[in-house]
């Protein structure tokens, strides 16, 4: 399952194939698809999409992608499809997470995905997941830090890695090992789906929010109690990045103020309880997240809530980048960069 499969239908014969690889994420709530070239800082993308399609929508309670999920899913995917397509892509990597994992139906679904847009979905592990969100977003890991906290705060689950400056034979050329994992089997989407949208009060919004932060915290001591006082926190997820956004006012998203970026997790936490106890129309009007985030955002503010507690750092850098960067960044690697 891990390694490169073919897009269909493959380049004509005779015409050169670019130089170019793809990486596509299809998680439980959202299709997002990078495409890049080489480049003498690592690689260049030259066209991308993303978009919410919420796969894994209901899957917690059925245990089964729904028909509506999938239809929609799809669409998104004969869009990836398409693009691959016209830029001749030689190389790509697809793959589902946590709802296809969950999923009963995951094989039928994947079969009717090959059927009609020629794209071969990897199934990869929690482990291979959070390999790849590391690897995606490595290069913002401060040279000073002994230990870094990577997290990924996904739609059915959140990978947690512990990355340690050390002379372990496990260690790459630039001394980083993973020294400790977990997944978290709660995301944004699964986790939403345990509370009721709306409590009624602030009061009730914010004992539903403690109580979500609870479920994630309870995957977290034995990660917790390896940490040091000086970790670094590395946050790699739409929450967070919606979060760093609009703590600085921004009035559009743009990715090259946000990655990157330092923030406070006093800062991050104040704002997160404000978006807990809003009522859903309330946040629906808020630029940045709009109606199709209300609901989800306050499940993300609560997973994020668990993490600051267990690590008690005070700073957190954002990364918007992940799991699509650390495949191309992989394809990139096996073919010696081209």
């Amino acid at each position: 399952m891990a390694g490169p499969r073919p897009v269909c239908p493959r380049p004509p014969r005779g015409r050169a194939v670019r130089r170019e690889v793809a990486a596509l994420d299809l998680g439980t709530n959202n299709c997002r698809l990078l495409i890049a070239r080489p480049h003498p800082e690592g690689f260049q993308v030259v066209d991308a999409f993303s978009r919410v399609v919420r796969l894994g929508e209901g899957v917690s309670a059925t245990g089964r992608l729904s028909p509506e999920a999938m239809d929609r899913t799809l669409e998104a995917l004969r869009i990836c499809a398409a693009k691959l397509a016209r830029r001749r892509v030689a190389q790509v990597r697809s793959v589902a997470t946590e709802a296809c994992r969950r999923a009963s139906n995951c094989a039928e679904f994947v079969a009717r995905v090959y059927a009609e847009t020629g794209l071969a979905l990897d199934i990869i592990s929690p482990a291979e997941e959070a390999r790849l969100a590391v690897l995606g977003c490595q290069t913002l890991i401060e040279p000073a830090a002994r230990q870094t906290l990577v997290f990924d705060i996904g739609g059915g689950s959140t990978e947690v890695v512990l990355i340690e400056r050390c002379t372990l034979p496990s260690a790459g050329e630039d001394g980083l090992a993973m020294v400790g994992w977990v997944s978290v089997p709660w995301g944004v989407v699964s986790l939403a789906e345990t509370e009721a949208a709306d409590g009624g009060s602030a009061a009730a919004r914010m004992a539903a929010f403690s109580r979500m932060a609870a479920r994630v915290a309870a995957h977290l001591g034995g990660l917790s109690a390896r940490l040091g006082a000086d970790v670094q926190l590395l946050g790699t997820s739409g929450t967070v990045t919606t979060l760093a956004s609009l703590h600085m006012g921004l009035a559009r998203y743009e990715r090259r103020l946000v990655d990157g970026a330092w923030m406070e997790t006093a800062d991050l936490r104040a704002l997160s309880h404000r978006l807990a106890g809003a009522s859903p129309a309330e946040r629906a009007g808020i630029p940045g997240i709009g109606p199709e985030r209300a609901e989800l955002v306050v499940a993300g503010c609560a997973i994020l809530e668990a993490l600051l507690e267990a690590s008690h750092a005070r700073r957190l850098r954002v990364a918007d980048r992940g799991i699509r960067e650390g495949i191309l960044r992989s394809l990139l690697a096996r073919h010696g960069g081209a």
